[in-house]
């Protein structure tokens, strides 16, 4: 008897180890699904609707492709504050299944992190009115930069340039103080505000200049994770097809055009 529930011991643990094993072969998606949600890391976590709010599209692309993710998944979505700080500590702890980020092609995480391109690059791009007397970046020094808040540039229009930051709670409202001369020029992705440029009522505003250089948007999964490598480049490979980030700069365009417009409520300075 003593042999056989040894040997029934042994079996039971044989089990549970390949079980174990089959869900870390598994990855980010099984652990998701069986989980009910994914949890990405952001550069901003959008506050929850308040009722009564203007309704604000939030700056970058980062929670769309989110969204995306978990939507393929079929699973709901959580979303955590990423830095460059505490990044490599969110996946490392299993806080975050994965990250979204910008990174520079020197980040150590590079090296210890499955990477995926997601296809959205951009650049800080200044825009402002096309009479402006801002020709160059240096031009910017003492003079009012709108931007808003979970943006790639606050504070580096004041460190690089020495310009005057005004931080706004969303791109609407930080565009609509580019028309109504509360800034002198507004920074927000190349990307995006070049869409928006495309609309005739933003011809007006249309003098740009490009305040830095170009980075990826990139996914970032722990090393090691074939499931989560596998599933974020057929997610990545999709998403390169069609009119997919054609469809996302048109939307973000037109949806803050639409914002700015219902909350303007003086002309256009002169």
């Amino acid at each position: 008897m003593m042999g056989f529930a040894f040997l029934l011991r042994a079996l039971l643990a044989a089990i549970l180890g390949c079980a174990g094993s089959a869900a870390l072969a598994a990855g980010l998606p099984e652990q998701a699904r069986q989980r009910g949600r994914l949890e990405v890391g952001v550069r901003y976590v959008i506050p929850p609707y308040a009722a009564g709010a203007k309704y604000r599209t939030p700056e970058g692309v980062d929670t769309v492709l989110a969204e995306d993710l978990a939507a393929r998944l079929q699973v709901t979505l959580a979303t955590l504050r990423a830095t460059p700080v505490n990044r490599a500590q969110l996946l490392a702890s299993g806080k975050a299944d994965l990250v979204l980020a910008a990174v520079a092609d020197s980040d150590p995480l590079l090296r210890s992190a499955a990477v995926v391109p997601t296809g959205y690059a951009a650049a800080p791009l200044a825009i402002m009115r096309t009479d402006t007397d801002i020709k160059t970046p240096q031009q910017l020094k003492g003079r009012t930069v709108c931007l808003s808040e979970g943006g790639a540039y606050v504070g580096a229009m004041a460190a690089r340039y020495g310009a005057i930051e005004k931080v706004f709670k969303a791109p609407a409202d930080s565009l609509l103080a580019l028309r109504v001369g509360g800034c002198d020029a507004a920074v927000h992705d190349d990307a995006l505000l070049n869409a928006l440029l495309k609309l005739p009522e933003w011809k007006k505003f249309s003098a740009r200049l490009t305040l830095g250089p170009r980075m990826s948007l990139v996914l970032i999964a722990p090393a090691g994770d074939a499931g989560a490598a596998a599933f974020l480049k057929k997610t990545a490979h999709a998403w390169s097809e069609g009119s997919y980030w054609a469809g996302i700069r048109k939307k973000w365009a037109n949806d803050v055009a639409f914002e700015v417009y219902l909350s303007q409520s003086v002309p256009d300075c002169h």
